[in-house]
């Protein structure tokens, strides 16, 4: 579905990502993992097509993602990010309905025949109905993350693109959040890559992590196979204890320096 042959990214001198190789099939879960600066935001930006490479190749469905336009890229994939929405005062629901944009003609119609069914659909699956005349500016972090998810699902997406999407979150809600998106991963197929700095959230939705660090691929594989204590002090730098989940057996890490 996605593949990345040999892509770098450089600012001026600044080299962010570097002879990145990665083949992404259809329906898997990537995390993409690694410390601070090694690429991990750059390398979703240009998947995404906000950014472009400086050389390599990176094609989407067998075509280059610079070939794409804005709408076509906007009906096949959605991005997410760690903030989602600003704190606007617009009522829920006609937030979520913006997710339909790329549907919609010149003025402003909806080409689907059951746009009001998909976002009733939504709001139920995302507990958001009683919600829905609320502004966005008055409710809490882990609900407007919720609705900023309904957003992106009302565009129907093949490709999820998830950069960092618990950061403000308490740890309730970053638990919510992500198993909304593996449910919908169930139901639909859709293919999601998140960024992620939880590592022990990473290994308990991610099929697979890919890992940066100072803009180089220097792991890909499942959790079981990167979050190896060797791995993790040497890519992190911290001494840590890799320990495994009670109930569904991934590795679990406990952290300290050294």
């Amino acid at each position: 579905m996605i593949e990345v042959t040999k892509v770098s990214k450089k600012y001026g001198e600044f080299s962010a990502l570097r002879d990145v190789d990665w083949s992404i099939r259809e329906g898997e879960w990537w995390g993409i993992i690694g410390p601070n600066g090694s690429g991990k935001s750059t390398l979703l930006q240009l998947i995404s097509g906000v950014d472009k490479v400086s050389s390599g190749e990176l094609m989407i469905q067998g075509r280059h993602v610079s070939d794409y336009s804005r709408r076509e890229l906007s009906q096949m994939l959605a991005v997410l990010q760690q903030d989602g929405l600003p704190a606007i005062h617009y009522p829920v629901r006609d937030i979520i309905e913006m997710g339909r944009y790329p549907f919609q003609d010149w003025l402003g119609r909806d080409r689907g025949n059951n746009s009001a069914t998909i976002i009733d659909d939504i709001m139920s699956r995302l507990q958001l109905i009683d919600l829905s005349d609320r502004p966005l500016d008055e409710l809490s972090g882990g609900q407007r993350q919720r609705v900023a998810l309904g957003k992106v699902m009302a565009q129907e997406p093949r490709i999820l693109l998830l950069d960092e999407p618990t950061t403000y979150l308490d740890i309730y809600y970053q638990l919510q959040f992500m198993e909304m998106v593996s449910t919908w991963r169930k139901e639909t197929g859709i293919t999601v890559i998140a960024v992620l700095h939880d590592l022990n959230l990473a290994a308990q939705f991610c099929d697979k992590l890919l890992v940066l660090q100072e803009g180089e691929v220097v792991g890909i594989g499942t959790p079981e196979e990167m979050l190896t204590k060797d791995n993790i002090r040497r890519v992190y730098e911290v001494d840590p204890a890799v320990v495994q989940h009670p109930v569904s057996g991934v590795p679990q890490i406990l952290l300290s320096r050294y």
